[in-house]
């Protein structure tokens, strides 16, 4: 979730933790998010030298620019599948300067037909 500009060098450190840290599915939204969608797949591409990778090490990317917050996480719970990989693990990162946990939880376990967990 980004809700403020950010340097791109920020962004590209971002990046790459998140392709060092495993992750294996990144959505993005709000704030010039589709440079997000390229940052990661730039970080990819880098961490393996722009040569192929296996299918279980890929990381899918979306941006969802004109979309509504909830939205967004019913298609996280809906539809964000990898080729190979089980997705378990849902982390939200919100770049904003203040704290909205509270918020942005409510956000998400209230998204239409979520269903139980």
């Amino acid at each position: 979730m980004i809700d403020q500009p950010v340097a791109e060098a920020w962004q590209t450190r971002v990046s790459d933790w998140l392709v060092r840290s495993g992750c294996r599915y990144m959505m993005a939204w709000g704030l010039e998010c589709g440079s997000w969608d390229d940052s990661v797949d730039w970080s990819r591409l880098i961490a393996d030298n722009f040569e192929d990778v296996p299918d279980d090490r890929r990381v899918m990317t979306t941006w969802h620019e004109n979309e509504m917050l909830v939205e967004t996480f019913w298609f996280a719970h809906h539809f964000a599948e990898h080729p190979s990989v089980s997705l378990t693990n849902l982390v939200i990162i919100d770049i904003f300067p203040e704290d909205r946990e509270n918020e942005i939880l409510t956000a998400y376990f209230t998204s239409p037909d979520r269903g139980e967990e």
